[in-house]
């Protein structure tokens, strides 16, 4: 049995920053449990542009106010407290937060933690043994 409190991941190696958002990374591939579970919080006035070419994501918020854009077709969605997107077909997508953004993020394949966005938003994929 694996258990935490989100507390617990502050300032550590889980808990990954820059100026417009924050993740902290509650469950990794070296769990082995085949997916990976991150709270993630986009600050307010923020837009981010991704590209999970790799992964499949799942993202539920549980607070805040935004817009998802599905960059391949112009969709747009709210986003508010209780909505959810599935990132299955690998789409291309714009998160813009009007108010702070708490969101509860699935992944799989599970990231490691040692992932970095590069330029087209894209995480590449790292199999840890």
């Amino acid at each position: 049995m694996y258990t935490l409190h989100i507390d617990d991941l502050n300032d550590g190696e889980r808990d990954i920053r820059n100026e417009d958002w924050r993740s902290r990374r509650m469950v990794l591939g070296r769990e082995k449990v085949g997916f990976s579970l991150h709270e993630t919080t986009i600050y307010a006035g923020s837009t981010h542009e991704f590209w999970y070419a790799n992964h499949i994501e799942a993202v539920y918020c549980v607070g805040g106010a935004g817009r998802l854009t599905n960059l391949e077709t112009d969709e747009v969605h709210e986003i508010t407290d209780g909505f959810l997107y599935l990132l299955d077909g690998h789409e291309k997508h714009r998160v813009e937060a009007d108010e702070e953004l708490r969101l509860v993020c699935v992944f799989n394949p599970p990231v490691t933690g040692k992932e970095v966005h590069d330029e087209n938003g894209v995480y590449p994929l790292i199999v840890e043994d």
